[in-house]
């Protein structure tokens, strides 16, 4: 069987892919799979590039050249990747990839992926939309206010007011569709708070403004389709004041421990809402939720994250693997779960055609 890995991506979370990617090709079970590689430049070019059917060398591998005459790859067209016998990895992360852009595309095309559906995926990640759907739960979370981009340019005045009448400084401002900490910043004044906007607006035109709180971060894994696991909750330790996009990916001035010191009845209930946030959004195959937590053990829900990173620094394929899954299994576990949701699907679009 073949894997089709998609990454890279228009995107500002194009980099993050890339690192995805080479994690997952080191660990892919080569006697079962070959893997075309199919780059997505930051332009929206589609290009074909080599068929894996050992584990690459080097992630040099994933830099692919398909003009000029020194080309090792070629461009197609993306309907071009539809096969027999094949799955689609989408490894992307943001805005079109895991928004449900791609997601519709290989429905379109009738090509199973790894991974959660359309819905899930724009849901997941429109942040204004997933907390409106964890507030009609009863998942707690942060105090906050929605605005767009036009209600910024025609009154600040009234952004000002109904954030600072509703919330305490600091806060923090993000892009309603973004993720990896891109465009995130935080306000600790009304001076800070324009320049935070107009930097989330950058990346979208939507933003959301959430009460900063004093709080850790921790995070729980979610893998399934109607049977639903998730793993104990890992916690974010920063030695940086703010968990940025750098602190992530460049400088690593992270620490991850698993599980997180928190008390049993913490960990119940972060698992609890955990499931209880995915199954109302739709989920399927894999998800991260995030949480803050306060000194006094209040739990608050922050993202549902349907296509997490997977680089040597995540913490999703981390905490499966402190649950007793491997790297290699979760993979293949994943693969599994995007057959079986396809599979599904098109069964009960062959039971609407004959009635």
């Amino acid at each position: 069987m073949k894997i089709i890995l998609l990454y890279g991506g228009k995107s500002a979370e194009h980099e993050v892919s890339v690192l995805s990617a080479f994690s997952v090709l080191q660990a892919i079970y080569y006697e079962y799979y070959q893997v075309q590689l199919v780059f997505i430049s930051k332009k929206g070019e589609w290009v074909k590039g080599p068929l894996l059917t050992q584990k690459p060398e080097s992630k040099d591998i994933l830099q692919l050249t398909w003009k000029g005459e020194q080309a090792t790859a070629k461009e197609i067209h993306p309907s071009e990747i539809k096969q027999e016998e094949a799955i689609v990895f989408p490894l992307l992360h943001g805005p079109n990839g895991e928004d449900g852009t791609i997601q519709g595309f290989l429905e379109t095309i009738g090509m199973p992926y790894v991974g959660a559906g359309v819905v899930t995926s724009a849901c997941g990640m429109d942040k204004i939309m997933t907390k409106y759907i964890l507030q009609a739960a009863g998942i707690p979370q942060v105090p906050y206010v929605p605005v767009l981009k036009h209600q910024w340019k025609e009154n600040p005045k009234q952004v000002f007011e109904q954030c600072e009448g509703s919330m305490l400084y600091p806060m923090f401002v993000k892009p309603a569709n973004m993720g990896s900490s891109v465009g995130i910043s935080k306000a600790e004044n009304r001076e800070e708070l324009q320049h935070a906007l107009e930097e989330a607006y950058q990346y979208d035109t939507r933003a959301v403004i959430e009460q900063g709180i004093e709080a850790r971060e921790i995070e729980v894994a979610i893998l399934g389709n109607e049977d639903v696991r998730t793993t104990m909750a890992g916690e974010i330790v920063k030695d940086v004041a703010f968990y940025d996009y750098n602190s992530k990916y460049i400088d690593n001035k992270i620490e991850m421990q698993i599980p997180a010191s928190v008390p049993d009845e913490v960990q119940v209930k972060a698992q609890e809402y955990a499931k209880k946030a995915y199954t109302m959004l739709g989920g399927s195959g894999l998800s991260r939720c995030d949480f803050f937590l306060t000194s006094k053990n209040e739990l608050f829900l922050n993202e549902l994250n349907t296509m997490p990173g997977f680089t040597q620094f995540s913490m999703y394929p981390s905490l499966w693997e402190q649950t007793g899954l491997k790297y290699g299994d979760l993979i293949e576990e994943l693969i599994q779960l995007g057959m079986n949701r396809f599979e599904q699907r098109q069964a009960l679009l062959m039971d609407v055609t004959n009635e």
